[in-house]
């Protein structure tokens, strides 16, 4: 792994659970990591309810976009978290793959979204713990 470690989330529409994955690594590990999203299948946008249940715990993801998944995204990344995309994502050798089972959280209302989100969140604490420690007191 690189000194600053990067992570590729990808869900296919890369609408709700990968926006909300980057997002936490983004507030929980700050420029610790360098976090990436995509989708094999981008939306048209991000899923509101996942816009409002971050929202709800103060991590702002309103101007996210869904982007779509490249190789080049892929190459450079040290771990990628598939979130329900199959086979589309790329294997290269030397990347560390993980495949996170998550409720998909699109056409669900904000309450069926919040238990994903903090799902999502436990788990990201649990990579930065394993790839980003921050400095102990």
């Amino acid at each position: 792994m690189t000194e600053k470690p990067s992570v590729l989330f990808v869900c296919v529409h890369n609408a709700g659970r990968s926006q909300m994955a980057a997002a936490w690594l983004t507030h929980l590990a700050g420029d610790r990591v360098e976090v990436r999203s995509a989708g094999s299948a981008p939306a048209d946008r991000v899923n509101p309810a996942a816009v409002e249940a971050m929202r709800e715990v103060g991590v702002d993801m309103s101007a996210e976009v869904p982007k779509v998944l490249t190789v080049d995204a892929v190459r450079a990344s040290d771990v990628v978290i598939t979130m329900g995309c199959g086979d589309t994502c790329p294997v290269f050798p030397g990347k560390r793959y993980l495949d996170w089972k998550l409720d998909d959280p699109a056409g669900q209302g904000v309450d069926a979204v919040r238990p994903i989100r903090d799902e999502i969140r436990t788990r990201i604490e649990g990579l930065i713990e394993e790839i980003a420690p921050g400095p102990t007191a």
